[in-house]
């Protein structure tokens, strides 16, 4: 008996067979991900969850408190420092630098401290050790040394927090801490310009240092001890005015 020819088209590798084995393909190319990085440590549902506690005003995430830390922590030496280069300064310039720097942040650590208080937060009291190292240099340093270590110290710290500012003002998902951001990016914009009218900006030296510096870790700012009210619709939040500031005149400031 003459055995039958095969059948064309039949079997995984016809025409149907390798459609149904390519779409296999792509289901377990988009199940891979989510099952390799689902046990994940720090990418967990509950490990974001821990970090994240809620509050009248909407979620409050570890990034919102670090920020609130580190505004507090910007006014701590900024203050002094703004005060000092007001003595200090051999120019008009420099000297209206440290006006804006003691304005700019007696107005946001009343708003800092304000915003602390109703999220139940607590707050530093002193400058972290970088900070008191920087507050050391400028104090022991005189003349146009004086000038060009504050107005490149303090820029270069105005530019490493201007980042945090924008990340925490585009993802924050609480009310007060999102107007709080506005208000720092406020100030923060408005020293890094006064900063640089003063002509003492060595602008090699920023670009390296901020290459070479990583962003420092989130400080170790813990939750509430517990929810501050049921979560719910955010409560609103009316937004203090910013205060403004005049830039001095180009003309005084001294050549880079």
């Amino acid at each position: 008996m003459r055995p039958r020819p095969p059948v064309k088209g039949r079997g995984i590798f016809s025409g149907t067979g390798i459609i149904v084995i390519g779409l296999m393909a792509t289901l377990l190319a988009l199940i891979f991900p989510i099952w390799s990085y689902a046990d994940r440590s720090g990418t967990g549902a509950s490990t974001l969850s821990a970090q994240t506690v809620p509050t009248r005003y909407g979620p409050l995430s570890a990034l919102d408190r670090d920020f609130v830390t580190r505004v507090r922590l910007a006014g701590l030496w900024e203050l002094p420092a703004g005060q000092e280069a007001e003595q200090k300064g051999t120019t008009q310039a420099v000297r209206t630098a440290g006006q804006h720097l003691v304005q700019g942040h007696t107005f946001l650590d009343q708003r800092v401290r304000d915003v602390a208080a109703e999220l139940g937060l607590q707050l530093p009291n002193e400058p972290n050790a970088q900070q008191r190292q920087w507050l050391a240099t400028l104090t022991a340093a005189q003349g146009t040394d004086y000038d060009r270590r504050f107005v490149n110290i303090a820029r270069l710290a105005h530019g490493k927090v201007f980042s945090l500012v924008a990340q925490v003002r585009a993802t924050t998902r609480n009310s007060l801490v999102r107007s709080l951001a506005d208000d720092a990016n406020t100030t923060v914009l408005d020293h890094i310009r006064v900063l640089e009218a003063t002509g003492y900006v060595d602008w090699n030296a920023l670009a390296r240092d901020m290459a070479s510096a990583s962003t420092p870790p989130l400080t170790d700012s813990p939750a509430p001890p517990g929810p501050t009210a049921d979560p719910g619709p955010a409560a609103p939040v009316t937004a203090s005015p910013s205060p403004t500031y005049p830039l001095p005149p180009p003309a005084s400031s001294p050549p880079p």
